[in-house]
């Protein structure tokens, strides 16, 4: 990989991953998620850690912010909802189709300029509209189109060849593995392809956080804060309506957060207080319930927490239970702060 004065690239290894979630029916435990998490304190100390944070692993597109920061620093001149849906996962509604093609008009370019994927929405009821007015897949409804335009934006801007802007020799690529591995403070273990087609790089869960609170903390100005303050003045464009990820940056003050394919989480506060997660078998109904356990052993207020318990699990049409977290990632369970 790339040579790096940061540490040590962490350990592919099969990762040794410990219960975070359980399953429950009728008060019995049904099933059972593994996985990692990691909380750091306001001074970047480890202030806890379950299962394998220092494993090498895939953020997917929780790693969207880092790669927004790489382009900001690259000269990238969007900001607000643009810059939002630049490290966005969008669920394909209108608005966000209508600003990843604001993006793409910005550079002179069209949607066959785009080499992302060609899919359908990802919200369900955005597909399922597009499915019964016989819209076929497409590359500016998949949800990684916003990111694409804005490569496309810098590439145009900076000279640099649009052709194979995906390509990890790409400069720009290139880039971003160097933003990748300053805001983790570590190098890069792997190198492979995300679904979207881009590069994806693995790094350890203990450093994706530290790239959260990077950027959560950066100073006004800076790249690191104007990606900061895009998420938090637009979560939706980079998510969707109605999407957990948003409701939770809505109801923490300051926080950003971002999700990504397989389970994976992150979350950061502006005093620099961060949690990532990584849900062993990519189950998304144990991701926002281990992220609000994880934000109350970071020190957040419960009462801002209670509405992101999970699915309830039904039983005859009733609710007899749900996923809860496990009883390590109880706030009452850590020594009293210092």
């Amino acid at each position: 990989m790339l040579t790096s004065p940061h540490a040590d690239a962490p350990a592919i290894r099969e990762p040794r991953h410990a219960p975070v979630a359980h399953l429950t029916r009728g008060g019995v435990v049904e099933s059972t998620h593994h996985g990692s998490v990691v909380v750091l304190d306001g001074d970047g100390k480890l202030r806890f850690h379950l299962g394998d944070v220092e494993a090498a692993f895939f953020p997917r597109s929780a790693l969207k912010p880092v790669q927004a920061v790489a382009m900001v620093r690259a000269g990238l001149p969007l900001d607000g909802e643009l810059l939002a849906l630049a490290m966005g996962s969008h669920s394909g509604e209108e608005r966000h189709l209508a600003a990843a093609r604001r993006i793409l008009s910005l550079a002179g370019l069209t949607e066959d300029d785009l080499r992302n994927v060609p899919d359908l929405p990802y919200d369900p009821a955005v597909r399922d509209t597009w499915i019964r007015e016989d819209r076929p897949p497409s590359r500016i409804a998949q949800n990684c189109s916003g990111k694409h335009a804005a490569m496309l934006h810098l590439c145009r801007l900076n000279g640099w060849p649009l052709q194979n802007y995906d390509a990890p020799e790409h400069p720009l690529q290139r880039m971003i593995a160097e933003a990748v591995e300053d805001l983790t403070g570590q190098r890069i273990a792997h190198a492979t392809v995300d679904g979207c087609g881009t590069p994806l790089f693995a790094v350890s869960l203990h450093g994706l956080a530290r790239a959260a609170a990077r950027i959560a903390t950066g100073a006004p100005g800076t790249p690191e804060f104007r990606v900061a303050d895009a998420l938090r003045g637009h979560p939706e464009m980079a998510s969707g309506a109605g999407r957990d990820v948003a409701e939770l940056m809505r109801a923490v003050p300051g926080l950003i957060a971002k999700d990504g394919f397989e389970g994976v989480q992150i979350a950061a506060l502006p005093d620099g207080r961060a949690v990532a997660l990584k849900i062993a078998d990519g189950a998304n109904r144990a991701r926002i319930p281990v992220t609000a356990a994880a934000l109350a052993l970071a020190g957040v207020d419960p009462r801002l927490l209670t509405g992101f318990a999970g699915e309830p699990t039904h039983g005859g049409g009733r609710p007899v239970g749900g996923v809860r977290p496990v009883a390590a990632l109880d706030p009452s369970a850590l020594p009293a702060r210092p």
